[in-house]
């Protein structure tokens, strides 16, 4: 059994689909569907139902996926493990929700890179659930997810603290003209694809206010977002950090209960101490000193 079969079965298990899968591991379609095929063949059962929105696991697939997250994680980390002499260097690959990424990253990762420049550091933007799977099974050496977390495999800790706000189109001053220009069954709803937690968060708001109804518009940028928003598509929930001083957008304050969230930075418990990434929660750390100071 193939490792790199394993480990294409793995994303296109987390990906639900080959051209997706294909994207993420940096490879063309034609491969990415090879490798499993073979691991099927090898198997002697199909892993994955085809169909017209893409793939799911079949019950053999999903006994192998943990056996396949495990083997693709200890592979990994041999060879990081081995190649560690205590000076950071070599790859380390970080995700982080998109909104974390365009507006609290740039600083901390401009300063790890001029602090190690030998670490080669890659960024993935996903969802929670997705980058959450992603360092459990090995593929990310830690993530900025949205909080709470609660698993017995992962170090969690707090990275940073957003406000969460309403965006809708600058002409809505109020969530009361809100209520007023929106038909009794809701606004369209903004969202990311499932998993975001931020997703979660507005659909629990829009019930709040009576829509539980409310249609859901799935997109794949926070520009496009954005863009929408101040077109009057629909409305949607982002950090207020993120929106910043936007003029084409409106946001309005939600209470407490719905509008505060953790960011927090996730690592898998039994990997190995790996220089790079003690360099980077280093930097992180130093950034909350310097906020905090």
């Amino acid at each position: 059994m193939e490792l790199t079969d394993l480990q294409t079965f793995a994303a296109v298990a987390r990906t639900g689909g080959i051209t997706r899968a294909a994207e993420e591991l940096n490879t063309v379609q034609s491969n990415v569907t090879q490798r499993v095929k073979a691991l099927e063949a090898e198997i002697g059962t199909a892993l994955f139902e085809r169909h017209s929105r893409g793939m799911t696991l079949t019950g053999a697939g999903r006994r192998l996926l943990p056996y396949a997250r495990q083997m693709a994680a200890l592979s990994r980390e041999a060879v990081l493990a081995a190649r560690d002499d205590g000076e950071p260097k070599g790859p380390l690959a970080i995700g982080s929700m998109e909104t974390t990424a365009a507006v609290r990253l740039p600083a901390l990762l401009a300063d790890f890179h001029r602090r190690f420049p030998a670490v080669r550091l890659s960024l993935r933007t996903a969802t929670t659930a997705d980058l959450v799977a992603a360092v459990l099974e090995g593929s990310l050496d830690g993530a900025f997810v949205a909080g709470p977390i609660a698993h017995a495999d992962l170090n969690a800790c707090v990275a940073f603290r957003e406000e969460l706000v309403l965006v809708t189109a600058q002409q809505i001053k109020t969530l009361a003209e809100l209520r007023a220009a929106t038909p009794e069954s809701g606004p369209t709803a903004l969202v990311f694809r499932t998993g975001c937690t931020y997703r979660q968060r507005l659909e629990q708001v829009l019930t709040e206010f009576g829509w539980p109804s409310a249609t859901r518009f799935e997109l794949g940028t926070l520009d496009g977002m954005v863009g929408c928003v101040a077109a009057g598509m629909g409305v949607t929930l982002l950090p207020r950090a993120v929106v910043g001083k936007n003029a084409s957008v409106k946001v309005h304050s939600l209470g407490s209960a719905q509008s505060r969230v953790e960011t927090l930075f996730v690592t898998r418990r039994a990997a190995h101490d790996y220089s790079a990434l003690r360099g980077f929660i280093a930097c992180l750390n130093k950034q909350d000193s310097d906020i905090a100071a």
